[in-house]
């Protein structure tokens, strides 16, 4: 499964940005400029993505196919993640393992990840090796071969990863009750992994059947970035992809079941005996980049970065440094969304200080954020971090694939992914503050408590 850093959030991967330099009290503004990643689309409906950087004769494939957990079949959670483990067996042309294989020797490298939203396949090998990792992965777009005898093993694969991953991680426990709190009816509810006892039942009719769905050049997009050119790239992808037909069942866009308007506030509690440090956690609904109005959501990037990111933070500084009573304090948004997303609070209380007390302070700094105007000095310093990350950022071509796609996927353009430094500088004190007074309001949240079971402890010192 996926997991991506969300409050400088995959905007960030920008080729065209400015950035803002404090010198003492003045601030100078310097341009960084680069030509913007080319785009062109097939025949048969599927994008390609070309993102040249020439520093390492060096590429990255990456393929985005445009379905998610949130896609899946009710009752059968877990089969987008499950298929992306599917999808290394092999088909007739290329036996299981020898793709990568065919990586590991050329000293690339590889993986996947499933999100709500879509599935991602990525090699990263010398820029020779394209053409070879290219076929690979267009064969097997089409030329998957499922049996029992390597289905079955796979499918206690994935349980144990739920287990390590889930089962035996009471934080992670503690999201996947939270969110499931948080969805009422959209299903970003389920987990990606999916729930255990549907995880058992998936066999291989399951996983071809959505195979055959969703796996289709019209509903994939190919991104490529690293040492290449997109006239050389565009007869490569022609050659390799141009001739496998769309899947005309494919809808243009993707509907799902939406949130009711949050009516009132709920919480959550988990004990378990694994745990050492009590946290609590809250998360707010609230539109995503694809779904905000204009300029909310990087009001909202701007105002997690003000409220939860390093020690200069609100949330750090009312609870960890004025008064004793967290070891941290953070606040996070997912952008990148479909749907509507979370915007997380999260707060881990010292000895002897209650969820009341921990609570109480940061609905304070809500409050606050939500009634008086921000500083200018502080507005400045945030937009400044989250501009300087992004442009940071650029120095990897992997995380530059991974944003152009997981932003493309979920409904956004590359001039949106490109203008997002313009869009944060343009935020307003009042921007912020109408979006904490609208947004992170109680009735759309869910609370979660993670706390030490000691029931277990007890019953044996009662029993002795």
């Amino acid at each position: 499964m996926s997991s991506y850093r969300s409050a400088a959030c995959l905007f960030a991967a920008l080729l065209s940005t400015s950035i803002l330099f404090s010198a003492g009290a003045a601030l100078a503004q310097t341009t960084v400029t680069s030509a913007p990643p080319a785009s062109f689309t097939l025949s048969n409906g599927m994008q390609v993505v070309v993102i040249p950087d020439h520093r390492t004769p060096v590429v990255t494939e990456m393929i985005w196919y445009k379905v998610g957990s949130a896609d899946e079949t009710p009752g059968k959670s877990g089969l987008a993640h499950f298929l992306e483990h599917l999808m290394f067996k092999g088909t007739s042309k290329h036996p299981a393992g020898e793709f990568s294989q065919t990586v590991l020797r050329v000293g690339g490298n590889e993986n996947a990840s499933t999100s709500v939203d879509y599935t991602n396949y990525y090699q990263r090998v010398p820029k020779e090796q394209l053409p070879t990792m290219m076929e690979f992965e267009a064969d097997r777009m089409t030329g998957l071969i499922l049996k029992d005898e390597n289905v079955l093993p796979e499918r206690d694969v994935v349980l144990e990863e739920y287990n390590m991953r889930v089962a035996n991680n009471p934080d992670a426990r503690l999201n996947e009750q939270i969110m499931a709190a948080l969805y009422l009816n959209h299903p970003y509810g389920r987990p990606v992994i999916g729930w255990h006892q549907e995880i058992e039942k998936l066999d291989r009719e399951d996983a071809l059947a959505f195979y055959r769905r969703f796996y289709a050049p019209n509903n994939a997009i190919l991104v490529i970035a690293g040492d290449v050119e997109a006239a050389d790239i565009r007869p490569l992808v022609e050659r390799n992809f141009g001739a496998i037909p769309a899947q005309p069942a494919i809808p243009a866009r993707r509907v799902r079941p939406q949130e009711p308007e949050p009516a009132a506030p709920r919480t959550v509690t988990l004990a378990d005996p694994r745990v050492e440090q009590p946290s609590m956690r809250r998360y707010y609904l609230v539109p995503s980049a694809t779904t905000a109005a204009a300029g909310e959501s990087a009001a909202l990037d701007v105002l997690a970065q003000l409220m939860g990111s390093g020690s200069n933070s609100y949330l750090y500084r009312a609870l960890v440094v004025d008064k004793p009573l967290a070891v941290s304090a953070n606040a996070s948004y997912s952008s990148i969304s479909l749907d509507p997303t979370q915007f997380a609070i999260s707060a881990s209380p010292k000895p002897g200080v209650s969820f009341a007390e921990v609570e109480q302070a940061v609905d304070g700094v809500i409050a606050n954020v939500a009634q008086n105007p921000i500083r200018a000095e502080d507005l400045e310093r945030v937009k400044t971090q989250l501009i300087a990350e992004a442009i940071y950022a650029q120095d990897n071509q992997t995380v530059l694939a991974r944003w152009y796609g997981g932003a493309l996927t979920t409904g956004l353009s590359i001039e949106d992914i490109r203008s997002w430094p313009d869009r944060i500088r343009a935020v307003t004190a009042e921007q912020v503050r109408a979006a904490a007074q609208k947004w992170l309001e109680k009735k759309r949240s869910v609370t979660g408590y993670l706390i030490k079971d000691t029931s277990a402890a007890k019953r044996e010192e009662k029993r002795s």
